[in-house]
């Protein structure tokens, strides 16, 4: 696998988090048990940052190679 297919891997994983957390929250916005709506709250918080990791991911592998890109301090070795 080369990392432009990994970085669509990364894109379409975003798309799938985005999604969830878009219905989550539409969720917590419907519901009147506020038990509930805390838990839906606290499950968008913690998709919030796999989707910030997808989406830098997805444009580190998608210009890695690539002389002008600067590159994001958290995944450099």
């Amino acid at each position: 696998m080369t990392l432009l297919e990994l970085s669509e891997q990364y894109d379409y994983s975003s798309q799938l988090l985005r999604q969830r957390i878009a219905i989550l929250q539409k969720m917590a916005r419907e519901t009147d048990d506020e038990e509930s709506r805390h838990r839906l709250c606290r499950r968008v918080r913690d998709l919030q940052p796999l989707l910030r990791q997808c989406r830098q991911l997805r444009d580190l592998t998608a210009h890695y190679y690539e002389r002008s890109f600067h590159r994001n301090e958290n995944y450099t070795l």
